[in-house]
């Protein structure tokens, strides 16, 4: 069963990053054959500035006293891109100190009365409050209407459990491959900011036992940020929906985050959203939520 190891995570990303750049790539002649694809380890340590031994120490998932300029230069020598960059400092942070860290259950996650009010207020958006596991803690009217299939499932909604574990979702989302791959990659880069999370260590573990979809993608260690854009949904009240997305960080509440969904005005999709919204405020849908 996978889980969330710090130490081991470091040494795959590391591993599937310089495996996915060739010499060519960054300027490096090509001699002998090579086992692997990718970069050898003597060369990203070329490009990085250190020593083969060290870099091969790094790679092993040992980041104790790694200085911040050391971490850059492996971003360079990687090509990584801001979110994998964010995410490599992240996994540095999370193996230190190097003695073993027990891993805490999470404090459970509320929604302030203020934010509830501020979701009821923005009628003209579905929105909702996620944390980083991407449990769903809290929607105005449209929210829920829009994630009623989310809601419909066995506990808690949470996207990840819904997306891999329920039959409803690939009907919902119209791209159900392109959704999941973004999901996981998210998911990822929470995993290392926060590795000691029980909860999310649970959740990986459930999700990785239960569905071979979400293990190929967390095996994968692709991270990356996922703030603003839009998102065509398959509802099944209302049909195809297309709608932009903008997420807005909580600084009150850490780790909390509202993702508001919008339809561009006198559009289809504007059109769908308003009736979306006549069908929320319904007696049946209301119930389908509860």
């Amino acid at each position: 069963m996978e889980s969330v190891d710090a130490k081991r995570d470091v040494s795959e990303f590391l591993t599937s990053r310089r495996g996915r750049i060739t010499p060519e790539q960054v300027g490096l002649p090509t001699y002998g054959s090579r086992r692997v694809p990718g970069l050898r380890r003597e060369e990203v340590a070329v490009l990085a500035g250190v020593s083969v031994p060290y870099y091969t120490r790094l790679e092993r998932g040992d980041l104790s006293g790694v200085s911040d300029g050391v971490l850059e230069a492996l971003a360079r020598a990687l090509q990584l891109d801001d979110a994998e960059r964010s995410h490599l400092l992240d996994l540095a942070r999370s193996v230190q100190p190097p003695s073993p860290v027990r891993r805490r259950r999470a404090k459970s996650q509320t929604v302030r009365p203020n934010v509830r009010w501020l979701l009821d207020s923005m009628t003209g958006a579905a929105t909702a409050v996620f944390n980083g596991r991407h449990d769903l803690l809290a929607a105005n009217d449209l929210g829920r209407a829009l994630f009623s299939p989310m809601y419909d499932g066995v506990g808690a909604p949470n996207v990840l459990r819904f997306m891999f574990l329920d039959r409803a979702a690939p009907d919902f989302y119209d791209d159900w491959e392109l959704a999941a791959d973004q999901t996981v990659a998210t998911f990822r880069a929470e995993a290392g900011r926060d590795p000691h999370d029980r909860n999310l260590t649970d959740l990986v573990g459930q999700l990785s036992t239960q569905s071979d979809a979400f293990r190929t993608r967390w095996a994968a260690h692709d991270v990356r940020f996922h703030n603003a854009g839009s998102k065509t949904f398959r509802h099944p009240v209302v049909g195809e929906l297309t709608l932009n997305f903008e997420r807005l960080d909580l600084p009150a509440d850490n780790g909390l985050s509202i993702v508001a969904y919008t339809a561009e005005p006198g559009t289809r999709a504007a059109d769908t959203l308003a009736l979306l919204a006549s069908w929320a405020a319904t007696p049946q849908a209301a119930g389908t939520a509860d």
